[in-house]
């Protein structure tokens, strides 16, 4: 545990020695960083990717997926309680294309039985995205 203490110590202290520079409107001014103890600086978060992996579980593919592939429209089982504007973006995201509608279908849960036993298939949520003319999305590889 002493030992990553003072790595970690040593990654703040590279931090805050680098200096700061401030431009405005063509005028660079350097500010000298100044280590006062008991007074940290605020980290800056980089920016992460966003959560579109979990917002988009799997594409579906089945028969009438396929069919619906030819009219630029792609199946996906989606994360139960997301919404159109998340699916949006998560498409535009992982596939960097634009969906032009979004239409979602709730398939609930079914009871099976097999035997004396019985159970539930498991329930769903998938959405159906119509993409702009001229565009595709490579799901199905060779």
């Amino acid at each position: 545990m002493a030992i990553i203490d003072i790595l970690k110590r040593k990654k703040r202290e590279k931090v805050e020695e680098k200096p700061v520079e401030k431009k405005e409107e063509g005028q660079a001014e350097e500010i000298e960083s100044k280590k006062e103890p008991g007074i940290e600086k605020k980290r800056i978060k980089k920016t992460t990717p966003r959560l579109a992996y979990k917002v988009l579980l799997f594409p579906r593919v089945t028969e009438k997926a396929l069919k619906l592939n030819a009219k630029n429209q792609y199946v996906f089982v989606v994360f139960p309680k997301t919404n159109k504007f998340e699916i949006k973006k998560a498409i535009k995201e992982i596939y960097g294309v634009d969906a032009e509608e979004i239409r979602i279908v709730n398939i609930h849960r079914k009871r099976r039985r097999v035997g004396k036993t019985q159970g539930w298939k498991k329930g769903y949520k998938k959405a159906i995205v119509k993409v702009k003319k001229g565009q595709k999305i490579d799901i199905v590889a060779a």
